[in-house]
């Protein structure tokens, strides 16, 4: 579902950005094939080995959030 204020494309590069700059290192080692949903326009995030779990998690602290979704190490959520 898109952002009422934000556009995909641009939660996608914030969203790497952020992860990129301030979080990869601190959760890489330890979260290996987990998942991070990060919420851009606060820096928040949850991790959790289940998606759905940590998107909920986000969701109660911001509602409205822009939320960006990665694979701790991978490079995408998913395979197809």
């Amino acid at each position: 579902m898109p952002h009422a204020r934000i556009p995909s494309g641009e939660i996608a590069k914030r969203g790497q950005l952020l992860y990129e700059q301030r979080i990869r290192s601190a959760v890489e080692t330890n979260h290996q094939g987990e998942f991070l949903v990060l919420d851009v326009e606060t820096g928040e995030y949850e991790i959790d080995a289940s998606e759905l779990a940590a998107w909920q998690r986000a969701k109660e602290k911001a509602q409205e959030g822009a939320f960006y979704f990665l694979r701790i190490g991978f490079p995408a959520a998913y395979w197809l």
